[in-house]
C-alpha cells in the first residue's frame, strides 16, 4: 500500500526498504516467468478457475480520505478499512476514525459485501518484526484480532507488512499467517496479505496455503508510469511460477499516478482529471497514471489468465460517472458473463437446490425428526431443497414434503412444518461472490455453525457461516 497517513516521518527508511524490496523488474530474475501457453504449469492450478460470478473486486478505503456515502458499494466484493497498527505485545494500537470504520462495515453489510480490517501499511507494520520472532507473540497478536473482529462485527484480516526480510523471518511470518488463518476460518472469517508484485521472497509457499487470496500491489514499480499493462503480465506469471492458486490471485491496480521526478510524489487519479488529465490516457503532464483503457484491459488480462480478482488502491481516488475506474471494472466484469449484484431478487423459484455451507458439508433437513445440520459430505433427498414462491418477495424451502422454520430464533432450526408461516418465509439474499444468505422473518440470518452444532437463526449480519452455496 501507499504510505500510512500517520507514517509520514518514516518516508526516509520506507524509501531504503522500498529500493531493496519492491517490484522492480531487475528483481523478476528471482523466478522466471511461466509461459502462458504451458497447459501442464496451467493444469495444476485450474485453467479458468474463476467465472464472473466469483470474480473479487477488493478495495481499500483509507482513515484519512473518502467518504463512505460515495463507495460503490455495489460493484465491489470486499471492502478493506487501512489502517490499524500492531504493537510489539500483539496489541493493537489505536486506530484513526474509528466511526468511520464502524460506517464503512455497516454499509457494506447492507449491500451484502464483506468489510476486512488492514493491519500494518507502508511503516505501520515494523512491530510484526517482534511479533512474528515469539511464538506467544504470535498467538497474543492472533487473539487480539480475533477479539477485534468480533467486537467490530468485521469479515475478516487483511496483512500489509512492507516487508519481511527472506529466511527465518519469513518463516516465523508464515507461522503467523498460517496461526492467523486457521483462527479466522473458525469462526467464519476471511484472511488476506498484501505483497509486493514480483521478488517477494518472503512470501512462503506455507503463507500462500494458508490466506485465502494474496492482494498483490502492482504499482510504484517506478516513478511515472509505475503500473503498466506489461506488469501485469509480468506479475502474474511470477505469481503463477510461485505456484499461487489461480482464485488466491488478486492483481492490484492505482487509483492514483505517480510524477516522473523521483520524490514520490502522487495524486489520486480524480485529482489528475480535475487539472486537466484524460481519462483515456495513462500520462498527464510530469504524471502517470491508469486511465480506462488500460484498467479494461487489466480487468480483461484477468479473465484471460483465469485469476481470482482485482484489488484497488484506493477508493478516494476515483472518479465519478463514466470516468469512474471501478465502473470500469464492473462494466468488464458484466462483459465477461457477470450480472449486477442482486439485493434479494431472482431466486429459483420452482427448482430443487443444495445448500453447501463454509465448511464444504451440506445442509440436511434431516427429514424433519431433529434439528437441521450442515454435516453432509454428499447431497441425498433429506439434503435436497424446492425454493417455493412465499409471496412478498419471499421464499420457503421445502424438503421431504415438510417446510425449513426459522423457529423465529428461540431454538434451532427445524425442516417439520406442514405448511408454511411467517416462521418458514425467509430473504433470499444473492451475495456478489455468487452465494447466497437466508434471512427469517425476524429479520437474523440462518447460520451454518460451521456444522459443529444445529443450525440457528439468530445472527445479525451474515459472514463466512451464513453464506451458502447453491447446488443442483
Amino acid at each position: 500500500m501507499k504510505l500510512n497517513f500517520n507514517s509520514f516521518l518514516l518516508l526516509g527508511v520506507f524509501s531504503v526498504l522500498f529500493a531493496l524490496s519492491s517490484c522492480k523488474k531487475d528483481n523478476r530474475a528471482d523466478f522466471a516467468p511461466v509461459n502462458n501457453n504451458d497447459a501442464a504449469s496451467k493444469g495444476k492450478q485450474g485453467t479458468n478457475a474463476v467465472t464472473a460470478a466469483t470474480f473479487r473486486v477488493v478495495a481499500y478505503l483509507p482513515s484519512w480520505e473518502g467518504d463512505v456515502n460515495a463507495v460503490q458499494y455495489t460493484k465491489l466484493t470486499h471492502i478493506i478499512y487501512a489502517f490499524i497498527s500492531p504493537t510489539t505485545s500483539g496489541g493493537l494500537s489505536a486506530i484513526d476514525n474509528p466511526g468511520k470504520l464502524a460506517s464503512m462495515t455497516t454499509l457494506a453489510h447492507n449491500n451484502g459485501i464483506k468489510a476486512l480490517i488492514a493491519v500494518g501499511g507502508g511503516g505501520g507494520g515494523d512491530a510484526f518484526h517482534t511479533i512474528v520472532a515469539s511464538s506467544s507473540l504470535r498467538t497474543a497478536f492472533v487473539n487480539t484480532m480475533v477479539n477485534y473482529v468480533n467486537q467490530n462485527n468485521l469479515d475478516g484480516v487483511d496483512i500489509d507488512w512492507e516487508f519481511p526480510s527472506a529466511g527465518t523471518e519469513a518463516n516465523n511470518f508464515a507461522l503467523m499467517m498460517q496461526q492467523l488463518a486457521n483462527a479466522m476460518h473458525g469462526i467464519g472469517k476471511l484472511t488476506s496479505a498484501a505483497v509486493i508484485s514480483t521478488g517477494a521472497t518472503y512470501v512462503t509457499s506455507t503463507t500462500m496455503t494458508s490466506v485465502d487470496w494474496l492482494n498483490i500491489m502492482d504499482y510504484d514499480d517506478n516513478n511515472f508510469q509505475h503500473s503498466t499493462y506489461q506488469s501485469a503480465v509480468d506479475c502474474l506469471n511470477y505469481w503463477s511460477g510461485r505456484g499461487l492458486a489461480l482464485e488466491k490471485t488478486v492483481l492490484g491496480v492505482p487509483f492514483y499516478a505517480r510524477d516522473n521526478r523521483g520524490d514520490y510524489i502522487t495524486k489520486n487519479y480524480n485529482d489528475v482529471l480535475a487539472l486537466g488529465g484524460s481519462p483515456n490516457s495513462d500520462t498527464f503532464q510530469n504524471y502517470g497514471y491508469n486511465g480506462i483503457p488500460t484498467i479494461t484491459n487489466k480487468t480483461n488480462l484477468c479473465f484471460t489468465q483465469g485469476v481470482g480478482g482485482m484489488m484497488i488502491w484506493e477508493l478516494a481516488g476515483d472518479a465519478t460517472g463514466a470516468n469512474s475506474l471501478l465502473s470500469t471494472i464492473h462494466n468488464v466484469i458484466l462483459a465477461q458473463g457477470g450480472t449486477t449484484p442482486p439485493t434479494g431478487s431472482n431466486p429459483p423459484i420452482g427448482t430443487v437446490i443444495s445448500l453447501k455451507g463454509f465448511n464444504n458439508a451440506f445442509v440436511s433437513g434431516e427429514n424433519g425428526t431433529q434439528a437441521m445440520t450442515c454435516t453432509r459430505t454428499t447431497a441425498g433427498d433429506w439434503e435436497h431443497f424446492t425454493v417455493i414462491d412465499a409471496g412478498g418477495g419471499k421464499i420457503s424451502l421445502r424438503s421431504m414434503g415438510k417446510y425449513v422454520s426459522s423457529e423465529n430464533g428461540a431454538m434451532a432450526i427445524t425442516c417439520n412444518r406442514a405448511t408454511a408461516s411467517d416462521w418458514e418465509k425467509f430473504d433470499w439474499i444473492a451475495t456478489p461472490d455468487g452465494k447466497v444468505t437466508l434471512r427469517g422473518n425476524n429479520g437474523l440470518f440462518i447460520s451454518s455453525e460451521n456444522g459443529t452444532q444445529a443450525m440457528t437463526c439468530t445472527r445479525t449480519t451474515a459472514s463466512g457461516w451464513e453464506s451458502f452455496t447453491v447446488g443442483n
